[in-house]
């Protein structure tokens, strides 16, 4: 596992694992909705809902619900798609370009073949230092860490 900010850029925080499985599964786990509802929360948290629209300008929505219970919808629009290689998608937008009360990041995710195997590359570009600073002390290398844990555990049983 990697796990770093990117000294070429100061808003970014960057996650690389090499996951064992085809890409496309890896893509797949996170273009099914029911299949992201399985690991894209790090557990005891979990999602409730997930919807998505995988085409430029498609909703990505889904719903956190944190072990007390409490819910936290997540909202944004693809920028890029594709198939098995790429997904690129924003909360500054909520739906098609209707702008979101505070963007946060880009999630620029990569999926290359090396071997049979994936490098999965995740990286997080923040509107600002603040936001990355802040999305680092919520624990991104932890969370985003272990939901690549969970990813790769749902891969390998497709």
């Amino acid at each position: 596992m990697t796990a770093a900010t990117d000294p070429a850029n100061e808003r970014d925080l960057v996650l690389i694992r090499l996951i064992d499985a085809p890409r496309e599964k890896v893509y797949r786990a996170f273009t099914d909705p029911e299949l992201l509802k399985q690991w894209f929360a790090p557990l005891p948290w979990t999602i409730t809902e997930a919807e998505l629209d995988v085409r430029p300008g498609g909703t990505n929505r889904f719903v956190m619900r944190s072990p007390e219970g409490e819910l936290y919808p997540n909202q944004g629009v693809y920028l890029e798609v594709v198939p098995n290689e790429k997904l690129v998608v924003t909360d500054a937008y909520t739906e098609a370009w209707k702008p979101s009360e505070k963007p946060f990041m880009t999630a620029i995710l990569t999926f290359e073949e090396e071997g049979g195997k994936t490098r999965y590359t995740a990286r997080a570009r923040h509107w600002s230092v603040a936001d990355r600073e802040a999305h680092e002390k919520m624990g991104f290398h932890e969370g985003w860490g272990q939901c690549a844990d969970q990813l790769a555990a749902l891969v390998a049983k497709l």
